[in-house]
């Protein structure tokens, strides 16, 4: 069950990571992304979170399947970094505004990793979809 979040959050996550790329590709998916943007910023708190989560389940996975828990472990690392740049709004707002220092510093992780946003875009839908592949095989 946990698994089908994972799945959805890292494509849906990805689509808007990677909104310009796939915009310049294909237009016709604008609709589609008009339709995820408003709720980009608690998309990427799920996945913020939810990225912590699958890492945990990826360890544990590992005693079963290696490859599989390699996979998982990917997919969480992919979440919490992609989560931090779409949620990054609403977690300055919630958890980082009251602590001067703790913005200043969450501002300079995401000017660091904003260039890779779209990239990462692209490594959470492929992540999402190979996370998918393999869950209906192992």
């Amino acid at each position: 069950m946990f698994a089908f979040f994972t799945m959805g959050f890292l494509v849906a996550g990805g689509i808007l990571a990677a909104a310009s790329l796939i915009v310049a590709r294909k237009p016709n998916a604008q609709d589609l992304i008009d339709k995820l943007t408003p709720y980009q910023g608690w998309i990427g708190i799920i996945l913020f979170f939810w990225g912590f989560w699958d890492i945990i389940n990826g360890l544990g996975y590992m005693t079963f399947s290696f490859l599989g828990g390699v996979i998982w472990l990917v997919c969480g690392i992919v979440e919490i970094l992609l989560g931090f740049l779409l949620g990054f709004g609403l977690i300055s707002k919630f958890a980082l505004s009251k602590n001067e220092q703790a913005m200043e510093k969450g501002q300079k992780i995401r000017a660091k990793l904003a260039p890779f946003q779209g990239i990462l875009g692209i490594i959470a839908i492929i992540t999402g979809v190979v996370f998918a592949v393999t869950w209906f095989i192992f």
